[in-house]
């Protein structure tokens, strides 16, 4: 038994695969930043976890809520740039799903 290896479709499928992570990790952070840039800064509310994972407590919501609030107060930006900022930001987790998705659709289906 002889097994032999294409190393010009090995090479097409990581460096695919490499454009790809970068994409959607690219894609998703500046989504983030475009919606800290809107005002909308994520805030998550504490949970309940296993001791190995550190979670915020009620006091340090509200403080980081508070400086959410206030860092969205300061912003430099006017109304229609965080308008903007904001649909730019939706758009950027739009092009991450459809990436995903259209990853998930070429191993399903083929080509």
């Amino acid at each position: 038994m002889n097994v032999e290896i294409d190393w010009a479709a090995f090479l097409l499928v990581f460096a695919a695969a490499l454009v790809g992570a970068c994409a959607v990790v690219s894609f998703y952070a500046l989504g983030l930043r475009l919606l800290v840039r809107s005002g909308h800064a994520p805030v998550v509310s504490p949970a309940e976890f296993t001791d190995a994972i550190t979670v915020i407590s009620e006091k340090e919501l509200k403080r980081a809520t508070k400086q959410a609030a206030k860092a969205a107060k300061k912003s430099p930006l006017t109304e229609g740039q965080k308008r903007l900022a904001l649909v730019g930001a939706y758009g950027c987790f739009a092009l991450c799903a459809a990436a995903v998705v259209i990853g998930i659709l070429i191993l399903v289906v083929g080509r």
